[in-house]
């Protein structure tokens, strides 16, 4: 009798903690990862208004310097917008391989009370404003590849064009299920659907638009490395934002991705200067303000997806090869890329994306994907790549074609000397 008390215990405790195992796996809001969600997106909009603005704007000649500014800005208003609209629900609604579908359209069904089907612990709404950040700065990293010579609404335009047929299907691709997803690339904050999507599409651009006036004959220097360094360090602040909140919760991965985000920034702001110092003899602030833009696009694919050994190794090298992105392929591709777009977060998004697969291996203390096999992943990861860089060129090359033949994609010569504040926006940076 004892025996089957025992035994009837045993089972009533095996009940009770199958129930208590089957209440922790059901949805339910968490009041610290909703914390850390919000916090996140803030810092991601830190990022994009001033961060990403100051340090392009610093870059430009003065005369250009609020024409950066309000591009971003806008940029950043339109695409928040849009991705209420139409954006959220084509990337994360639905099972295509490309696109989502319109079930969630003008963010029809989500209450305040709507748990995301994505991050469960935390409101749907949150992940929705989280996620429109990540738009909003990839289509505001395009600009600064054409900077000083472009429309206002030529770049209007393009944005709504280039988010459209770009953005969101790449970002459904690899973060929505869709077809990189299913082939199992890895992306953990954005090397593919951000950096290397909006890279390319700035290298577009800059041959498309054409190049500055003087371009390769005239002094050309940025007005304020003061500013581009200001701009750089919100950059880094905000991108702990951009890779930790990619967690999705207040976790250890996002401890892993926030550590990863310190080490892999530092370790290539120090190879992109020491590579400088070696070549030219000085180590420039914009040297050290560039090597940390590279070492944090670099790691954003790979933010909780590697040891932190793993990530210095991955800014060693992003520094010193972003520095020849900048240098020698700039000179190869002939391109006026007037912020660097291509050389940094392109060169440095493709670095990263491959490295991923590379680096998350356990043996190396990644965290990685259940039946990994480092080959196989290293030739999902290039596939990823090599779709993105078509995909991207593609989308913008049409839709550059489509500004240049309805609006028109570039300022007049006058207006381009006198300088895109006045010209453009009645405007000027600083006091004359």
């Amino acid at each position: 009798m004892r025996r089957l008390l025992s035994l009837a215990g045993a089972a009533a405790a095996a009940v009770a903690a199958g129930s208590a195992m089957a209440a922790d796996a059901a949805p339910a809001l968490n009041s610290g990862d909703t914390a850390w969600m919000l916090t996140s997106t803030v810092l991601v909009i830190l990022m994009v208004i001033p961060g990403l603005a100051l340090f392009y704007g610093g870059l430009v000649r003065s005369k250009n310097m609020l024409s950066v500014l309000a591009q971003v800005f806008v940029i950043f208003s339109l695409i928040t917008v849009l991705w209420a609209v139409y954006g959220y629900s084509l990337a994360f609604a639905g099972e295509g391989n490309f696109f989502g579908g319109f079930d969630k359209a003008f963010l029809a069904g989500i209450k305040p009370d709507t748990l995301s089907t994505a991050l469960a612990t935390i409101p749907e709404f949150v992940f929705v404003s989280f996620q429109s950040t990540f738009a909003a700065i990839t289509v505001a990293l395009i600009v600064g590849a054409f900077a000083e010579r472009i429309k206002f609404s030529a770049v209007l335009l393009f944005s709504v064009l280039w988010f459209t047929f770009s953005y969101i299907p790449m970002a459904h691709m690899v973060w929505g299920g869709g077809l990189l997803a299913k082939d199992g690339a890895l992306d953990f904050a954005g090397g593919t659907v951000v950096h290397i999507n909006a890279a390319v599409a700035g290298l577009v651009g800059s041959y498309m638009v054409g190049k500055r006036i003087g371009f390769g004959r005239e002094a050309l220097a940025p007005h304020s490395l003061t500013l581009t360094m200001v701009g750089a360090s919100l950059l880094w602040v905000g991108w702990f934002g951009f890779n930790a909140g990619s967690a999705g919760a207040a976790n250890g991965i996002a401890g892993l991705a926030f550590i990863n985000t310190i080490l892999a920034t530092g370790a290539a702001a120090m190879g992109w200067i020491a590579a400088e110092a070696l070549h030219k003899g000085k180590a420039s602030m914009l040297g050290a303000a560039s090597g940390a833009v590279a070492g944090l696009v670099c790691i954003t694919p790979a933010a909780g997806l590697v040891g932190p050994m793993g990530s210095i190794i991955m800014g060693v090298i992003a520094g010193p090869l972003c520095l020849w992105g900048v240098s020698g392929l700039k000179r190869m591709l002939k391109a006026d890329d007037t912020c660097d777009v291509f050389g940094v977060h392109g060169v440095g998004g493709i670095l990263g994306a491959i490295l991923t697969g590379v680096f998350c291996a356990s043996s190396l203390g990644g965290v990685e994907p259940e039946g990994y096999n480092m080959v196989h992943q290293v030739w999902v990861q290039v596939k990823s790549v090599l779709m993105t860089l078509a995909w991207s060129g593609v989308v913008a090359a049409v839709s550059f074609a489509i500004c240049k033949y309805t609006i028109g994609l570039r300022v007049s010569e006058e207006a381009e000397r006198e300088g895109l504040d006045i010209s453009t926006h009645g405007e000027v940076a600083y006091s004359r």
